[in-house]
């Protein structure tokens, strides 16, 4: 959800393919696979043009990790939320996305320290532990080899730098560092797949402006 702020992923992706395709963004902040799942019919269908999706990304595990006897609510065991990835990829291959266009992307590693200190302001304890959300990555990495997709494992690649507390605001959620990194990796694996795509329309020099019409229409 946030990542459409100022220097979030999905401006950076919005700004490079303005004259190409939409970025259409539809994260919503605290869900997990559980209720993705049900709601990604409303979200992406045939009559909703699923076959000129270029491509998609599936971004969870940061709220099916939370611990379950700390945070029930957003907790979602390990082996559902793979089978609940697989059902999103399942569900988008009989809509005609094919797995070519679908990039999974592992929850980013949690520092604890900085957001025990967000619970603890709270009232609450540490409801997440990095290694669980480690599990999870790499179940998510499991599902995408298993089903085809391409996949950024972003708890291991902010973990190569061994300070990754940058890319966090918070322990949890993306910094803007943190944003640029994913917006870096991910335009990587993107750019392969869009770079066919034609402008939209002509560039304005282009354009025959003693005949507009014969450039534009």
């Amino acid at each position: 959800q946030f990542s459409f702020q100022e220097n979030g992923w999905g401006a950076f992706l919005a700004e490079r393919l303005v004259r190409k395709c939409d970025v259409v963004n539809r994260g919503l902040s605290g869900y997990n696979t559980k209720w993705a799942k049900l709601i990604l019919p409303r979200l992406i269908s045939k009559s909703a043009g699923a076959e000129s999706t270029v491509a998609v990304t599936i971004f969870f595990g940061a709220n099916d990790s939370a611990l379950k006897d700390l945070n029930p609510k957003q907790h979602v065991p390990l082996e559902e939320y793979a089978a609940n990835l697989e059902s999103m990829i399942q569900y988008l291959k009989s809509v005609d996305v094919t797995e070519d266009r679908i990039i999974l992307i592992t929850p980013p590693p949690l520092q604890e320290s900085a957001w025990e200190k967000e619970c603890l302001a709270k009232g609450d304890r540490l409801n997440r532990r990095n290694a669980t959300t480690g599990e999870y990555a790499q179940a998510c990495v499991r599902v995408a080899r298993d089903c085809g997709t391409d996949v950024l494992d972003l708890w291991t690649l902010m973990q190569k730098n061994e300070d990754f507390s940058s890319y966090l605001s918070d322990g949890l959620h993306l910094s803007a560092k943190g944003s640029s990194f994913l917006a870096a990796q991910l335009w990587e694996r993107l750019e392969k797949k869009l770079s066919t795509l034609p402008f939209l329309l002509p560039y304005w020099r282009d354009v025959d402006h003693t005949n507009p019409e014969a450039s534009l229409l």
